[in-house]
């Protein structure tokens, strides 16, 4: 009955939020495989130890040391409670926070330029110098002083950065700069009056119960603390609870930019209260709104890459809404509001010789995380329980049909079409619906590619449905479409499934197929009708080649045709001239524009590679090149939303692309190693999409940019041949080939989608 629960939870959760990720519950026994990952990076020599923790639905679900926390000369065991130098960690936990709260007392504002507050630091022409340049990275300050010397203090760091010069002018160019935050943490005690840690205990870490977080810890504590390096300038001191940072040391260990020592637990509570929208467990640190900003976009328009105010927004965790930080010591905090996540990573790389590397222990440790809540996700069939809970917009077919008792299909013995994605607004098979109905003789079970569970790749063979015994006839494997004899005996063929609204997705092949084989028999055909998920108002895409029509190109369709199954089947048996006596079930509530997260349906991922609604925006673009050499993310978790191959350079491809400023997206490097498809177990080099708004995306003119991209930076490598079976045009093709402007080959394709548009209105049925 737990399970049974839980499983209720999930999809209630599911249906209440726009993501799939959402609200995803997270148990310890799913996340021992990280104690293997742990102590591979030990053993390689690339930590001493680590502690990993990792909290879900607010709570606490992984905690756990491993290793050693110092490994030479002496050797004494990491533990959970172990303090940790955090390094850069200290610009978000601390100084982020700081500015923040500041910032919501009215104290001073975002866009006041820093010399307001400090006259002196306007020298070298950098008055025009803001608070939201400094806290986006986006003031032009390289990204560290040359403070090495032994005679550095304080004072000499803060005339340093008045005699400093901007490389570049406020919101031109993105550095990463310690610069900018050594500044912050001087304001902030400016304007308090107070010391920059005594401000940051008593107004965050006090409040928020962090007692184990500060500055220049006690050396009552050294005893839990790792160390990290040989001390600065010296051999054979090691680093014990003073800070590995040059400029912070020289500073006396307190400084905007690096300085923080801290514990898995609280940074676990800080990540917590940034969940719980600024309110710990007795205070508010922050309001609502405040939060908000931190961790949304508040870069410079049209900038790469977008950062919040201190946070990394491009942040490898989770969703998109996802953001964290890293520290050079080899410390990580990631938080993922959609699916109530936080992970924690604490190492002390560098000790004892600053040789390490966390990077390994990241990367795979991100990517089982993202793994993880995403297979939470697949698909399965609701309780009936739900009904409950459950309250969808639209109705498709299958419910229309069972609302009206079967009138339409009484007394017939019939096949359906179907797989997993054939349920109701409840979660049941519309396999079972039929099966039990008085009304209806459901006969047979006819499948498409990926058969009927929906999870398979490859040729698939006919089976059995254990739960009705009935026979399935798969239409992906010897044959595609039905034979005569597996016609013998139906009054009529029902179509039930959950098409990606895509002309290459071969669903609507399979039913193109059967409607022929059932206009020669003389049987009628039925569709029960469902959304089309990325939105039926969209047309978009260059128009299929007559003589290029194939298995992924049943008609003449745009790449996004912006029409319903049960519509295509219209046009279909009209302009192909098929003569099937066809029946529409049409839905009820539905409006074209309906993104499917708006029609308040489940999410049932329609084939294995398109587990969330974001993968089916971005599949009619990224899939175009996917017969070529490249890789399109199937075998990792995030198929469509990576792009890569073995001999790409991932930073030029993705600085190339994000100069063409694609409406609607943008783009990060990225690198993957699938598991299976193309490039199996190889590392690829690429780019990771990140979807900003689905509504301005033109995804078949996202394929073609990233066609001409490869095309232009590896002509001799891409093989841009191979992506014409699902671009579907020589005059496309040719105009990549030749070095159009992508802007100009989208032009060229508008006439002819006018004049399909034309042609789709006979058939529309919304």
């Amino acid at each position: 009955m737990v399970k049974i629960w839980k499983a209720l939870l999930f999809v209630l959760f599911s249906v209440m939020m726009t993501t799939s990720a959402s609200s995803q519950v997270l148990h310890r026994e799913q996340l021992e495989p990280i104690s293997g990952f742990a102590k591979k990076s030990i053993q390689a020599g690339k930590i001493p130890g680590a502690v990993i923790l990792i909290g879900n639905q607010g709570k606490v679900v992984y905690r756990e040391a491993f290793g050693l926390r110092w490994r030479e000369p002496k050797k004494i065991p990491m533990t959970e409670d172990t303090l940790f130098d955090i390094a850069s960690l200290t610009k978000v936990i601390a100084t982020s926070t700081a500015v923040m709260q500041l910032i919501e007392k009215g104290k001073w504002n975002l866009d006041e330029p820093v010399v307001r507050y400090w006259p002196e630091f306007g020298r070298n022409g950098k008055d025009k110098i803001t608070l939201r340049h400094l806290l986006t990275h986006y003031s032009g300050l390289r990204d560290h002083l040359n403070s090495k010397s032994k005679q550095s203090n304080g004072d000499m760091i803060l005339k340093m950065i008045e005699e400093e010069k901007a490389i570049f002018p406020p919101e031109t160019n993105f550095i990463y700069s310690d610069i900018n935050f050594i500044i912050l943490g001087e304001l902030v005690s400016h304007l308090t009056g107070q010391p920059f840690d005594l401000y940051c205990a008593e107004h965050i870490f006090k409040p928020l119960g962090m007692k184990d977080t500060g500055f220049n810890p006690s050396p009552k504590l050294r005893y839990r603390i790792a160390p990290t390096q040989y001390q600065h300038g010296t051999k054979g001191k090691i680093l014990w609870g003073e800070v590995h940072d040059q400029t912070a040391y020289s500073m006396g260990g307190v400084a905007g930019h690096a300085g923080l020592f801290s514990t898995a637990d609280d940074l676990a509570t800080f990540a917590q209260m940034v969940l719980d929208k600024g309110n710990g467990k007795n205070s508010q640190i922050l309001s609502p709104p405040w939060v908000e900003k931190m961790i949304t976009p508040q870069s410079p328009p049209d900038k790469i890459p977008l950062r919040g105010l201190g946070w990394n927004i491009d942040s490898a965790l989770i969703s998109e809404r996802s953001f964290g930080h890293k520290g050079y010591t080899g410390t990580g905090i990631w938080i993922d509001p959609t699916s109530n996540t936080y992970l924690i990573i604490l190492t002390n790389r560098v000790h004892p010789k600053g040789k390490g590397d966390a990077k390994p222990l990241r990367t795979e440790i991100l990517s089982f995380i993202n793994e993880t809540i995403t297979s939470n996700h697949r698909p399965f069939i609701s309780h009936p329980e739900l009904e409950k809970y459950k309250s969808a917009k639209v109705e498709t077919g299958i419910d229309v049909l069972l609302d009206e008792k079967f009138r339409t299909l009484k007394g017939l013995r019939m096949g359906l079409i179907t797989n997993h994605s054939g349920i109701d607004s409840k979660g049941r098979r519309t396999v079972d619906l039929l099966h039990q109905a008085s009304q209806v003789t459901l006969v047979s079970i006819f499948s498409p590619e990926h058969g009927f569970l929906g999870n398979a790749e490859g040729k698939i063979s006919s089976t059995k449905d254990p739960s009705t015994g009935l026979p399935i006839y798969s239409l992906y494997g010897d044959v595609s479409r039905p034979t005569q004899k597996m016609l013998v005996g139906l009054d009529a063929l029902v179509f039930d499934i959950q098409d990606a609204g895509v002309r290459f997705y071969t669903y609507i092949t399979t039913m193109g197929y059967a409607m022929e084989e059932c206009a020669k028999k003389g049987i009628p055909f039925y569709i029960l009708d469902r959304p089309n998920p990325i939105n039926a108002s969209l047309v978009q895409g260059p128009i299929l080649d007559n003589n290029l029509r194939s298995f992924t190109g049943y008609f003449s369709l745009p790449i996004r045709h912006g029409m319903t199954v049960g519509e295509l089947a219209k046009m279909f048996n009209e302009e192909m001239k098929i003569g099937v006596t066809l029946h529409v079930i049409k839905m009820r509530g539905y409006e074209r524009t309906y993104w499917y997260d708006e029609t308040g349906l489940f999410w049932i991922s329609p084939s294995p590679n398109l587990y969330t609604l974001i993968e089916a925006i971005l599949y009619p673009g990224v899939a175009m090149v996917e017969g070529s050499n490249v890789s399109v993310g199937r075998g990792t978790m995030t198929p469509f939303q990576l792009l890569g191959a073995p001999w790409i350079n991932g930073k030029e491809l993705t600085t190339y692309l994000n100069q063409r400023n694609i409406k609607g997206l943008r783009f990060i490097p990225a690198t993957f190693t699938p598991k299976s498809s193309r490039f199996n177990h190889q590392l690829c080099q690429g780019i990771q999409i990140v979807l900003d708004d689905r509504q301005a995306l033109d995804s078949p003119a996202l394929g073609i940019e990233i066609a001409s991209a490869l095309y232009q930076l590896y002509p001799k490598t891409f093989q841009l041949e191979k992506t014409l079976g699902l671009i579907g045009s020589y005059e496309v093709l040719h105009a990549i080939k030749k070095g159009e402007d992508p802007n100009v080959i989208r032009q060229n394709w508008q006439k002819p989608l006018e004049e399909f548009c034309k042609l789709r209105s006979k058939y529309l049925l919304y």
